[in-house]
């Protein structure tokens, strides 16, 4: 079969909440049908500037990535975020990461972005390996702080 990439369907529900939920399985995330739920709605509906696109092998859905735009102050530009890539077990190795990507800097191109950006873990050794293929990783350091009410 011939794999494709092409922006996630509302037939595409079922089999996108699979690979949605290996993924948080992948990164140890506590199972969360809302989540998969409302994070299924903002990319089917491209809420928050978020877009979804799925890989399929003939007609059968294998991976998926999930991205949003966001705007560059430093730059005056704007630019494309990858948030989420996941492969289904059986079809690593096939391609599919590597046409997401493809389809992303296509996507941002298409779109006038100055770069794709994501993170990915430091021990994933076998998406960096792809990720090293693609793109340049960077120097800097991601931080994560939790908010708090003012006051």
């Amino acid at each position: 079969m011939t794999m494709t990439v092409r922006p996630v369907e509302p037939r595409d529900a079922e089999a996108w909440a699979e690979l949605y939920a290996g993924y948080r399985r992948f990164y140890r995330l506590a199972e969360d049908a809302g989540a998969v739920e409302t994070t299924w709605r903002w990319v089917r509906d491209g809420e928050h500037g978020m877009v979804g696109l799925i890989a399929v092998d003939g007609d059968v859905p294998v991976a998926l990535a999930n991205l949003r735009w966001f705007a560059r102050p430093s730059s005056a530009t704007m630019a494309l975020y990858l948030d989420d890539l996941f492969t289904a077990p059986a079809a690593r190795g096939k391609g599919a990461g590597a046409l997401l990507l493809e389809a992303a800097a296509g996507l941002a191109a298409d779109g006038g972005a100055s770069v794709v950006r994501w993170i990915t873990a430091a021990d994933n050794a076998t998406a960096r390996s792809l990720y090293d293929s693609h793109a340049v990783a960077t120097q800097w350091v991601t931080y994560d702080m939790k908010p708090k009410p003012r006051g």
